[in-house]
């Protein structure tokens, strides 16, 4: 994962989290990276400063940084389930409770719009039908679905790259 601090044509500040460099440029060219504050498409990386590491002559514990581009400034709160998935089966999606922004709601909606275009939903099969892709037993192409917590975890332990995205109402409903 890659850090950029961000900014709008209107100048708002943020920050960003990207797989790598050209994540952040094929989002940007397709108008996926928008501004929390206003919804402005027209980002561009901000000026930043480097990260310098400091001498180890000094026997300092080094700080433990667990999945910074996930990690809250606070502890969250607990997370209430919120939603069935798309095929009303029994798995719950959770949020962080709390409101969500205008601007963040309209981008999850944008982003789930996408994800329903351009990929294949496999229901609760999604692991299984993940590891025919990953071992080449079917045709690759983008799905989502459903998985259990272990589901997910054993799929990291075998190397299958998998994101987990916020599931947030329809935009149209």
């Amino acid at each position: 994962m890659i850090h950029y601090q961000l900014r709008c044509s209107a100048a708002h500040e943020f920050d960003g989290w990207f797989q790598d460099s050209a994540g952040f440029e094929k989002l940007e060219a397709a108008g996926l990276v928008e501004c929390p504050h206003c919804g402005s498409t027209q980002v561009s990386r901000a000026l930043m400063a480097p990260a310098v590491r400091k001498s180890r002559k000094k026997a300092a514990p080094a700080p433990v940084v667990e999945e910074a581009a996930e990690k809250p400034a606070e502890a969250p709160a607990p997370t209430p389930p919120v939603s069935s998935p798309p095929d009303g089966g029994g798995m719950s999606q959770r949020v962080a409770a709390g409101p969500i922004p205008a601007q963040l709601l309209a981008m999850l909606q944008r982003m789930r719009a996408e994800v329903e275009k351009s990929c294949d939903y496999v229901g609760d099969g999604f692991a299984e039908e993940a590891r025919k892709i990953h071992n080449g037993e079917v045709e690759v192409r983008g799905i989502y679905g459903e998985a259990t917590e272990a589901e997910a975890e054993a799929l990291a332990e075998d190397g299958i790259d998998i994101a987990r995205l916020p599931w947030v109402p329809r935009a149209d409903g």
